[in-house]
């Protein structure tokens, strides 16, 4: 095992498992009976797409199931590859159900960056037998992938692997390490390894290939793990990717759902995977019209002030004051009144075309304009009892007067509610 060329690719490569005594979590798929522990076995091969978080097992368990179903393997990157490489495999895969009696098993990583043309060239090829397709993805197939190939694909959700997994992987790691030369490495510091890498394996491995490299006579202890990673993301926060909107999702409907707590976690999560806090400023400021609005219309501002603070100021102390938005938004009466009524009002623009507007409320800059009816019968309003021309009508005549804004009965939107039912009773 000490061979140069073994010892000289990635820690990562050299542990991939062979087969399915070695793979490690994903219990929720491997269990006895499953479909994929029997694909994996060669006993059921089908077409599938594999959808994890990094390091969860998506490649080896595609490399696992060509050995055990000895079947010819062609792997495709979608980041790198296209048509021509597609065409390829097929090609191959042709020649070897031709001349060896073997089926092939096209396995596409990354493949939601394929475009619908890309991924429309499998159609045939999955139809007609000639491949057996496996994509791996971190992205949400539903949203990544096109209808046509989607319904040819069993979809496999894998999870991150637990921190027990991962350190049974690095356990596994340090015997094949130790074989080139001895290595030494406390349970404290396998632990504090397997817990960093954040249920993913081949992080876990790079890691550990990094801090052999920076020990000393190959003692690692919890100080060399803890420089390896200084300065270091560690938590998945993938940028436009599922992770990104999973969380931010999750902040989001803690703010709306009143728990500050929850949502300065997962402030504090998106922080710590890298994004951009103005980012988050942008989204409490829509909350703040979404789901406060009226009943505290200090919320609008309250956000406003901490984007601009946090502009001028910039990180680590700006975040403050998105923190303190975000507590006053979590903590505030809530209403989506405005959310929805614009939401209404849009919706009917966009169903009753371009309606005229009424001849008293229209402009009447000119004399023609005048003569043509325009302003005329219009009431003033200041000059009304309370300010308010009871009855006049604001709405096209096709429409009558529908009712849009629905105030709830929180915060200022009691008060507001009570206004707009004593002008509608005075309407009548």
């Amino acid at each position: 095992m000490s061979n140069g060329n073994y010892s000289d690719r990635p820690l990562a490569d050299r542990l991939r498992p062979r087969s399915i005594i070695e793979l490690v979590g994903q219990d929720q798929l491997l269990a006895d009976g499953k479909p994929l522990r029997r694909a994996l076995l060669g006993e059921t091969l089908h077409s599938m797409v594999l959808w994890g978080p990094p390091g969860s097992g998506k490649t080896t368990i595609a490399r696992v199931i060509a050995e055990h179903a000895d079947a010819n393997l062609e792997s495709i990157s979608a980041v790198l590859g296209g048509v021509k490489e597609i065409r390829a495999a097929v090609d191959n895969a042709r020649r070897a159900k031709s001349e060896a009696q073997r089926q092939t098993i096209v396995f596409v990583d990354e493949v939601h960056r394929f475009n619908k043309a890309q991924q429309d060239a499998f159609l045939p090829h999955i139809e007609d037998g000639t491949i057996t397709f496996i994509g791996a993805t971190t992205e949400n197939p539903a949203f990544e992938l096109n209808n046509a190939l989607l319904s040819r694909l069993r979809v496999y959700v894998l999870k991150a692997l637990s921190s027990t997994a991962i350190r049974s992987v690095i356990d596994r790691a340090i015997e094949v390490l130790a074989l080139d030369e001895p290595i030494e490495m406390d349970n404290a510091a396998r632990d504090l390894l397997a817990n960093c890498a954040d249920g993913d394996a081949r992080r876990a491995l790079n890691l550990l290939e990094i801090s052999v490299a920076m020990s000393h006579d190959r003692v690692i202890d919890e100080n060399v793990i803890a420089t390896t990673i200084e300065g270091g993301s560690l938590r998945r926060f993938d940028k436009g990717g599922d992770y990104f909107y999973d969380q931010i999702s999750a902040f989001h409907k803690s703010v709306r759902g009143s728990n500050p707590d929850a949502a300065l976690y997962w402030f504090a999560r998106m922080i710590d995977g890298g994004c951009d806090p103005s980012y988050i400023a942008r989204r409490v400021l829509r909350i703040a019209s979404e789901d406060v609005g009226n009943a505290d219309p200090r919320a609008l501002s309250i956000a406003l002030d901490a984007w601009s603070a946090y502009e001028r100021m910039g990180s680590p102390e700006g975040e403050l004051a998105i923190a303190q938005a975000i507590v006053f938004c979590a903590c505030a009466a809530k209403s989506n009144a405005v959310y929805l009524a614009f939401n209404a009002a849009r919706e009917a623009v966009s169903t009753s075309g371009s309606l005229p507007v009424p001849n008293h409320i229209r402009n009447a800059p000119t004399q023609l304009a005048k003569q043509m009816g325009h302003g005329k019968a219009y009431r003033y309003d200041h000059d009304e009892i309370g300010g308010v021309a009871i009855g006049q009508q604001y709405f096209p005549d096709e429409l009558g007067d529908p009712i849009y804004y629905k105030p709830v009965e929180r915060g200022l939107e009691l008060k507001i509610a009570e206004k707009l039912a004593r002008l509608r009773a005075r309407s009548k």
